[in-house]
């Protein structure tokens, strides 16, 4: 569907609800998982953006793109669960009860890989830089667009992406001078 189909939407019908989770679950995922590193709160939030997504589609005016409207209801959604107490509560206990187990022989190319390395670094990042970094990388959106998303300035964004790139590459060449 097109940018100015959604802008004009006052009631979301099944088919425009459907229409907008193929086109934008697999992002809005993505970016939850990433602000949470943790599938079943991904999962959760997801369901969460698109629920109010669906309630509050008659408030979508189009000052940004419908893409970037979802991504920033992720990252608020995200950020509330990282705040809640239960949440803080059940990463501890996670954290703490890992038992040391051998990786499946599928977990051992999988950490071999080019890509996985990059995403492990990327995860380890603190979340400020993270996000920008993943929106800007990944979903491809601007810096204008970037700051409209996460509410910041212009010059913020560029000051955390460039943060955020200048530890990458301090991570890869750490991990480059133990190999």
């Amino acid at each position: 569907m097109e940018e100015a189909y959604w802008k004009y939407l006052e009631h979301m019908d099944s088919e425009s609800f459907r229409q907008l989770m193929v086109t934008y679950g697999q992002d809005v995922w993505n970016l939850a998982f990433l602000m949470t590193k943790r599938h079943h709160l991904a999962d959760d939030i997801t369901q969460d953006v698109f629920l109010r997504a669906y309630k509050a589609i008659g408030t979508f005016r189009g000052a940004s793109s419908i893409r970037t409207w979802l991504l920033s209801i992720t990252r608020n959604i995200s950020i509330n669960y990282l705040r809640t107490a239960f949440v803080r509560k059940v990463m501890l206990t996670e954290r703490l009860s890992v038992r040391e187990t051998s990786p499946s022989a599928e977990k051992v190319v999988l950490a071999h890989a080019l890509s996985d390395e990059i995403w492990e670094a990327v995860l380890r990042l603190p979340l400020k830089l993270r996000e920008v970094l993943v929106l800007h990388v990944k979903y491809e959106m601007t810096t204008k667009e970037i700051a409209d998303a996460l509410r910041i300035s212009e010059g913020t964004v560029k000051s955390r992406l460039a943060r955020a790139r200048r530890k990458m590459s301090i991570s890869w060449k750490e991990s480059a001078a133990y190999e």
